[in-house]
Parts: structure tokens; C-alpha cells; sequence
């Protein structure tokens, strides 16, 4: 009995703590909430405030003229579309890439499998700043600058480490007796990648792709190296549209092209996300 007594004093004596760590947590993260959300906010208030300016402020009326100027091809249709054709190219071959390059990473022994490892991880950290000198003097050289299949190449190239380390932890998390079970009836490797691991995997393959596209969606530095031509240039580059000289600024329009520019992505992440709900869930393939 005085057990039973001690353990729930306590409990009762440390539930205080408990609820102050709880409270503490959420202040935390209503505070950094708060932080993403005013940007948002402005986004919303100038692209339909006539007199928009860089304060997040309640609009002094109502407009639809910022969002009427720069619905034009050269500004929203052909760089949008410039960016889904990259960014979505991108997304596709890093996510293909990387699962055939994880998966002899997750199921074999391989000699150079932890330097490679190592490497991979290393590649993950290094800043795309620091290789873009070497990289355009290579574009140059092979006569490749202002080609958006190449740039799409080499933005699949600079997220496929990361991709790589990221789907060798999803086929990790897939049982390999699976795999053995599809062998004992005759299947090759390449068959049990291709019609097992591949649609368990998709899931996982996902999320690297969203990730990629993403990285590459808001991805400034590399197409305005890469690229020359205004008709080639993507959304995050076109941007510039928007400053002028001597600092000056349309706010509204900025507001306006800004709320375009993440509808794309949004869409997509909602869209992935409601179709392949649940699905990362790989217990109930074991049973039966």
C-alpha cells in the first residue's frame, strides 16, 4: 500500500513538469507557426491590395489588377511551364536513379559499400555554390549552356545523393523474405525489383520526387548560371521581373506572381498526398 501511495505521489509531483515541458512545446512551435504564417499573410494582403508595400497589413481595398498584369506568357505560362518541365523531369529521373542505385545498397554486400555510403552522405552537405564554377565551365566547354535538358540533368544530379541515401532506408524497411519467397518460385532480381520492391516502394519513391521537386521549384542559383534565353527561364528566375532599378519594387504583382508560383507544388503535395495515404504501412505483407 504505501508502494501503491509513494508511486502516485510521485506522479502527482511530476505532472506539473510534465504539463509546463507540454506547454513550453506548443508555445514553441505556435511561435515558429507564427513566423512562416506572416509571410503567407503578406502574400495574400498585397496581391489584392492596391497599395500594397512590404508591411503585412489589413488591404486598404480590394483589386484584381496586380494579378490581371502579370497573367501574360512571358511572365507566369512559359516560365511556369519551363519549371514543371525541369523540376518534374528532375524529380522523375532522381527518383528512378535512385532506387536503382539503393537498392544493390540495401540487399547485397558489396566491397566499397560503406565508402560509397560515406560519400553519398558527404555529397548530401556539399553546397551547389561550390561546384557551379567547375560545372558552367564544363557546360561551356561541351556546349550544353542554355539547354534545359541538360539543366534538368544536372539538377537530377545535385539532389540524386540525397535521394539515394533516402531509398535505401525505404527498401531497408521492406522484408527481404519477400524477395526470397519470389525467387524460390523462379523470379530473377531485376523481376522481384521491378514487380515487388518497386510497388512498395512507391510510397517512399514519392517522397523523394516531392523532395526533389521542391528543392529544384525554388532553386534560383542554377538556371540563371545555366541558362540565357528569357524564353527558357523558370518561374524562380523570372521573378526578377518584379525589381527595378534603384530598389524599386512592385509589391502587388510580386504578391500576386508569388501565390501562382506555390500553387503548382500545393497541388501536387496535397494530390500525392490523399492517393498514397496509408500506404506506408508493409506489416500486413508478411501475413498470408
Amino acid at each position: 500500500m504505501s508502494g501503491g501511495r509513494s508511486r502516485g505521489r510521485r506522479l502527482r509531483v511530476s505532472s506539473p513538469s510534465r504539463a509546463g515541458g507540454s506547454l513550453l512545446a506548443h508555445l514553441v512551435l505556435a511561435g515558429l507557426g507564427l513566423v512562416f504564417l506572416l509571410p503567407l499573410l503578406w502574400m495574400v494582403f498585397a496581391s489584392v491590395d492596391p497599395d500594397a508595400s512590404l508591411r503585412a497589413s489589413w488591404p486598404s481595398g480590394f483589386t484584381l489588377d496586380h494579378f490581371t498584369a502579370i497573367m501574360t506568357p512571358e511572365i507566369v505560362y512559359v516560365p511556369i511551364w519551363n519549371s514543371i518541365l525541369t523540376c518534374g523531369g528532375a524529380a522523375l529521373i532522381t527518383a528512378v536513379c535512385s532506387m536503382l542505385a539503393a537498392y544493390p545498397l540495401s540487399r547485397y554486400q558489396l566491397r566499397f559499400k560503406k565508402p560509397f555510403l560515406y560519400s553519398v552522405l558527404f555529397a548530401t552537405g556539399l553546397p551547389i555554390t561550390a561546384i557551379m564554377v567547375p560545372v558552367y565551365g564544363m557546360f561551356v566547354q561541351a556546349n550544353l549552356l542554355n539547354s534545359l535538358t541538360a539543366t534538368t540533368l544536372f539538377l537530377a544530379a545535385s539532389t540524386l545523393p540525397f535521394g539515394i541515401w533516402l531509398t535505401k532506408n525505404f527498401i531497408d524497411g521492406i522484408p527481404i523474405s519477400l524477395e526470397e519467397a519470389a525467387w524460390v518460385d523462379g523470379a530473377s532480381a531485376w523481376q522481384s525489383m521491378r514487380y515487388l520492391v518497386a510497388p512498395l516502394l512507391a510510397p517512399g519513391l514519392s517522397v523523394v520526387a516531392i523532395f526533389t521537386l521542391v528543392t529544384t521549384w525554388g532553386n534560383f542559383f542554377v538556371p540563371f548560371i545555366l541558362l540565357t534565353s528569357p524564353e527558357k527561364m523558370p518561374a524562380a528566375v523570372r521573378v526578377f521581373t518584379f525589381f527595378g532599378q534603384y530598389g524599386s519594387v512592385r509589391y502587388g504583382e510580386l504578391a500576386a506572381y508569388s501565390l501562382l508560383y506555390t500553387v503548382p507544388v500545393v497541388v501536387l503535395y496535397l494530390v500525392v498526398s490523399r492517393a498514397l495515404g496509408g500506404r506506408f504501412a508493409l506489416g500486413g505483407a508478411l501475413k498470408g
